[in-house]
């Protein structure tokens, strides 16, 4: 009888890893190539998203440059709402500072915190607010997204003077703003952390537009 060899099965070893070795170097290269030539693209998508974000906040007013080209970080422990360290977006125009817009979180949402991109203006008025993100109930809570409700909309132009400061909360607390229908916990949330913001950038409003450009600042350096 004829003896039969399968050359797959009677191939050395070291063919088989060299084999290996080198769809490996290829696959290493096809990734290098891949991530030379397409991170460049991805960090360019990724800064328009950006600036798609954050345009909805200072739409209407004036500046130079972009948006997220003067960026800080502030880092922990702060007076702002939320944990961890607060990013701040500052506008420039060629006179000097227009805005600086906060990503900060209230914490004490319904269903749990809320992200929120808060833009103020240099006098200290509220460009207007956006919710970033929530976890709170559909048909309630998520009235805050401006995709909802208009209900975010009232605090356009608003102040610490305009309603006055006492009279931060909603009206079933005794003040200026409208609460949700069924909801009072997650417009309170959002309320608390606008106020704050407010105080904190009348605090410090000139460590928020002080260089450098960019950085991490902290409450205890100031």
């Amino acid at each position: 009888m004829k003896d039969y060899h399968d050359p797959a099965t009677s191939r050395p070893i070291w063919a088989s890893g060299l084999i290996l070795a080198v769809l490996a170097a290829v696959c290493t290269a096809l990734v290098a190539y891949t991530n030379r030539y397409a991170a460049p693209l991805i960090a360019a998508n990724e800064q328009k998203y950006l600036e798609r974000s954050l345009q909805p906040v200072i739409a209407g007013i004036p500046y130079t440059g972009k948006l997220s080209e003067s960026t800080i970080v502030i880092d922990t422990p702060h007076a702002l709402p939320g944990r961890e360290p607060v990013t701040v977006y500052r506008v420039f125009s060629d006179d000097g500072p227009v805005a600086a817009l906060f990503v900060v979180t209230a914490m004490d949402g319904y269903s749990g915190p809320i992200r929120l991109l808060i833009g103020i203006d240099f006098r200290g008025h509220l460009t207007r607010v956006r919710v970033l993100q929530h976890r709170e109930t559909p048909g309630l809570g998520d009235a805050i997204d401006s995709t909802r409700s208009d209900w975010i909309d009232q605090f356009d132009g608003a102040s610490l003077e305009s309603p006055p400061r006492d009279e931060w909360a909603i009206r079933r607390d005794g003040g200026q703003f409208d609460q949700l229908t069924g909801a009072s916990i997650t417009p309170r949330a959002v309320v608390k952390a606008i106020k704050a913001t407010l105080v904190y950038f009348e605090v410090h409003r000139e460590a928020v537009f002080a260089p450098p450009v960019t950085g991490t600042t902290n409450d205890n350096e100031r």
